[in-house]
């Protein structure tokens, strides 16, 4: 079978379980097995084809889920998980919103600061988007914030779960391309935190030129030892985890998995000390990362089968020599496969994007003469560009869940462009100067 009508047919396959409702991971599966059974079965009858095929499938894809890299993945989930559910989550937001004091567009920046730290310490981005938007919309309404200086820092935010570390998303990016997973966490901190930066500079922006976007009001002002206070016992703390995890990894102090493993247990600390952790709290924790991990877990092995699809079948090579017989230089190549994942974007969450493109777009990236890790950033921010990106990205409905009554999917539309503007400034600095990404993890060689 030629290469194109091998894609075509796995690829059709996923698309038509897809299509019957069936679940992305169980799609991917079925879709799998009936591949194995056509391209690695042999002869013989069926119930044999289906036997050859599908134990060969698995022996090649049970190493990737086996794999140690995996281990900060439930780590950083259960991390985020006792954040959220033990209250210190709103205990640091609460620090965060009186160390603001009387500035102006105050709660748009409180989202911003206090979403980046709550996106490092939960790596999740529909859990930072749930929890700012429960948090801070309605404050933000009785305060007579317009829906675009409440809705848009909230989205924006929360896709920096996919960059700065420990971020789960990052993890299995590394683990399915076959990446260091360190060097890729440690490669998001820079361009995560220039992002942050960069929506502070729009909020400002959109503060001075419109004043009653976001009205000033006054404020219980806290004094400089009160402010002192706050931030001793209800920011650093919570931000000392991170730093910590961040410099175990760089430093090569600890792999990722032990890094993880001290920051989950840093947090579970924290909430033993300030007297929040409760039976019930943990249990939710523990339940909510087991859910996530078991899914996760599966999105990889389905993705691993399907690679191993693709080089056997000859899909994959085929596909490589197709694409560079073109005359393109290698950043239309990149332009052209970012823009299938904000077209994809549109259509599917992030985990079933990484299920279709990391077997093909890393091969050709590595053909192309692309650092892997530089590129792997570029395929993150993609990542987060899509999660908001109309009129089915995934934080947009979180989004609307969250929002006030009243608001349309047109206000999130229209409230999310701006800082997805703010994304793609980023792409063409890293695309200019990859050192962004790739001068924090030069530091740890």
């Amino acid at each position: 079978m030629e290469w194109y009508w091998a894609l075509s047919f796995l690829l059709g396959l996923i698309l038509f379980f897809m299509f019957l409702g069936v679940p992305v991971a169980l799609a991917f599966l079925a879709a799998n097995m009936i591949g194995a059974t056509y391209f690695m079965g042999g002869s013989g009858d069926l119930w044999r084809q289906m036997s050859r095929g599908i134990g060969q499938l698995t022996n090649n894809a049970l190493p990737t889920v086996t794999s140690f890299n995996l281990m900060p993945v439930p780590m950083f989930l259960l991390m985020g998980e006792i954040f959220f559910h033990t209250g210190l989550a709103n205990k640091m937001f609460s620090a965060v919103d009186k160390l603001m004091g009387r500035l102006p567009a105050r709660l748009s920046f409180v989202t911003v600061a206090g979403g980046t730290a709550f996106a490092t310490l939960s790596g999740s981005s529909m859990g930072s988007t749930a929890l700012l938007g429960s948090l801070m919309v309605p404050e933000m309404q009785k305060r007579g914030y317009k829906k675009h200086m409440a809705i848009g820092p909230i989205l924006g935010t929360g896709g920096l779960a996919m960059l700065i570390p420990p971020s789960a998303l990052a993890v299995l990016l590394a683990t399915l391309a076959n990446l260091d997973v360190g060097a890729l966490l440690i490669a998001g901190v820079v361009p995560g935190l220039m992002l942050a930066g960069f929506y502070v500079i729009l909020i400002l922006g959109m503060a001075l030129a419109d004043p009653n976007a976001a009205p000033s009001y006054e404020v219980d002002g806290a004094g400089i030892g009160e402010k002192l206070r706050l931030l001793v016992t209800d920011v650093l703390p919570m931000m000392s985890i991170v730093v910590g995890v961040i410099l175990l990894i760089l430093y090569g102090w600890a792999t990722p998995s032990e890094s993880a493993a001290f920051g989950c247990l840093g947090v579970l600390l924290l909430a033993v000390l300030y007297g929040k952790l409760t039976w019930k709290g943990f249990v939710d924790s523990v339940t909510g990362a087991l859910r996530v991990t078991t899914m996760a877990l599966l999105i990889i092995f389905g993705s691993a089968t399907f690679s191993a699809l693709l080089a056997f079948s000859g899909a994959s090579a085929g596909l490589i020599r197709w694409a560079t017989q073109f005359d393109l230089d290698p950043i239309t190549m990149l332009l052209i496969m970012f823009a299938i994942l904000l077209v994809l974007g549109m259509f599917m969450d992030q985990l079933s994007m990484m299920l279709l493109t990391v077997p093909i777009f890393f091969p050709l990236a590595q053909t192309l003469g692309f650092d892997l890790i530089w590129f792997a950033v570029i395929i993150l921010l993609a990542l987060e560009i899509s999660f908001t990106t109309p009129p089915f990205g995934l934080l947009l409905f979180v989004m609307k869940g969250v929002s006030a009554p009243g608001t349309t999917m047109r206000d999130i539309y229209v409230s999310a462009l701006p800082f997805m503007g703010c994304a793609i400034v980023l792409v063409g600095l890293l695309i200019i100067w990859p050192q962004i990404a790739l001068w924090l993890p030069s530091l740890g060689n």
